[in-house]
């Protein structure tokens, strides 16, 4: 890995010239300081912000990396929420924010790295961002302190920290809920498979189903990306041909799309199938049922990331994942079966 003699080096300056270039000093001429981060980028290198700086100026700028908030659902506000909290504990503890907003139709071609080079920011906090997206290995490899939202790395390094709720405590709860109101024909609404919280979610649904020494069948899950419109195309499929007791949804914009398609087709919720969603959005204390879901407290987990980055940053950290509570709503999208009753109809 590059360090900042390497840069110096081949740039034929000092190292406190590089130093200064990255610390945004006046005596710096503009061209070289823009040759200086040209030469960082082909190398691969950024100051590791936790070790002293040569300059002695700490550095009180922290970046907030988001993508897909221009193209999100209107009724989907957690990304708002977590803004709230990370400018919170910034500001509580003057720290500066930097946001840099990505539209995950239509990808910058500006690295993570590079946006926060450009800003002399000493640690991001990244949310919304896939594992596969081609600036998240970049940005993770230059040592720059980064603390993920919803995403927790097995990747050991001291420069990395995760917040968010316990995924699999909180969707075992949520199935164990059905569970015990004799639901048995369940529908998992799944999200994007590939990504860490639906991983998680799916934990915690087997985990509840093993409880009640049942198996979630492969074929009773339906992936809809975490989209409304996605998850009511599906559950419109699924009603033609079956009617599930419950569907189990990882999102409740995907819960609002099968509450759609279930009334579509004629049906009554929770009289005639039952609906569960995730994250407690405003709009599901006002559905129609009331959404039986789970709450998660986004602006505690934005707040919590940026205490988290900063104390990464000052070294000064023992737990690098934190879990923000979680809580059960129960309100009228959930009734209780009478086991009998449905036996009968199956016969």
């Amino acid at each position: 890995m590059a360090t900042i003699k390497d840069v110096a080096k081949k740039a034929g300056v000092s190292v406190s010239v590089v130093s200064k270039a990255f610390n945004n000093y006046t005596d710096i001429n503009e061209k070289t300081r823009m040759r200086i981060f040209k030469i960082a980028k082909e190398l691969n290198y950024t100051p590791n912000i936790v070790a002293k700086n040569l300059s002695s100026k700490k550095q009180r700028t922290i970046g907030l990396i988001s993508s897909g908030v221009l193209n999100n659902n209107e009724k989907d506000t957690n990304a708002l929420d977590i803004f709230k909290g990370v400018y919170t504990a910034a500001e509580e503890n003057q720290y500066e924010l930097s946001i840099f907003l990505i539209d995950s139709q239509k990808q910058k071609q500006k690295s993570y790295a590079q946006f926060c080079r450009e800003r002399n920011i000493g640690g991001a906090i990244l949310q919304g961002i896939r594992t596969d997206d081609p600036y998240f290995k970049e940005l993770i490899d230059t040592n720059m302190p980064v603390v993920y939202v919803d995403i927790v790395t097995a990747r050991e390094n001291q420069f990395i920290g995760s917040v968010s709720i316990d995924n699999v405590k909180a969707s075992k709860e949520i199935a164990i809920y059905l569970l015990e109101r004799n639901h048995r024909d369940i529908v998992v609404m799944a999200g994007v498979k590939e990504t860490y919280v639906n991983v998680e979610r799916m934990k915690g649904v087997k985990k509840a189903f093993a409880s009640y020494q049942r198996e979630l069948e492969d074929e009773a899950v339906h992936y809809a990306d975490f989209s409304e419109e996605k998850a009511y195309e599906q559950a419109k499929k699924i009603l033609q041909d079956k009617r599930p007791t419950a569907f189990l949804c990882f999102s409740d914009l995907m819960a609002f799309g099968v509450m759609k398609a279930i009334k579509e087709v004629g049906l009554s919720i929770p009289a005639d199938i039952s609906v569960t969603g995730f994250d407690d959005l405003v709009f599901s204390n006002y559905s129609n049922p009331k959404l039986t879901t789970v709450y998660q407290d986004f602006e505690e987990i934005g707040r919590e990331s940026a205490i988290l980055l900063q104390k990464l940053m000052e070294n000064n950290v023992e737990n690098r994942h934190v879990f923000v509570g979680h809580k059960l709503m129960i309100r009228e999208s959930v009734r209780a079966l009478d086991l009998r009753s449905e036996r009968k109809k199956q016969q």
